[in-house]
């Protein structure tokens, strides 16, 4: 009896030392997304997000816990995101899925994750300011729309600030 007693408070040490060791500040956090008001401004350019056709997106940083950062295009998002002080603290980015509704017609039940997303880069589509990144949850959507509009097809490992040019 003395001796599973023994293995009992030996494994139990064991399991909280283990958690222990986990890194709380590392752990995924899933954000949802938050739609889009007619008064809501872009983090980066302070324009109001809704005037504007094309895929919008947001961030969610690791300090900032639940507090999201809009933005007015993909292009603003990724510009935001790529300056390296802000890219390792964004836990989180949000697009929407060009494949699920109209240029013109915004649907925020239709946000993914941004950095599974595939990008049309170039194409004849402009949302804020000019050209942006048209967003999509498959490649093959991606494709069919750089074949219809024009553009490069690009994961979001492949964008780069030379991109946003």
């Amino acid at each position: 009896m003395m001796h599973k007693f023994i293995k009992a408070i030996a494994l139990t040490l064991a399991l909280v030392g283990l958690a222990g060791c986990s890194d709380n500040s590392e752990q995924a956090i899933i954000h949802q997304a938050v739609a889009i008001e007619s008064g809501d401004e872009c983090h980066l350019c302070g324009m109001l997000i809704k005037h504007f056709d094309g895929p919008k997106g947001e961030a969610f940083r690791k300090e900032q816990g639940s507090k999201v950062f809009k933005f007015c295009s993909t292009r603003d998002m990724f510009s935001y995101y790529l300056d390296p002080e802000n890219k390792r603290n964004v836990s989180q980015l949000l697009v929407h899925d060009m494949s699920k509704m109209p240029w013109g017609n915004i649907n925020d039940e239709h946000f993914i994750d941004g950095k599974t997303a595939w990008y049309v880069a170039g194409s004849s589509q402009t949302g804020a300011m000019g050209s942006t990144l048209a967003s999509f949850s498959k490649e093959k959507d991606a494709k069919a729309f750089a074949e219809e509009f024009g553009g490069t097809v690009l994961s979001f490992k492949e964008i780069t600030i030379e991109t946003l040019l």
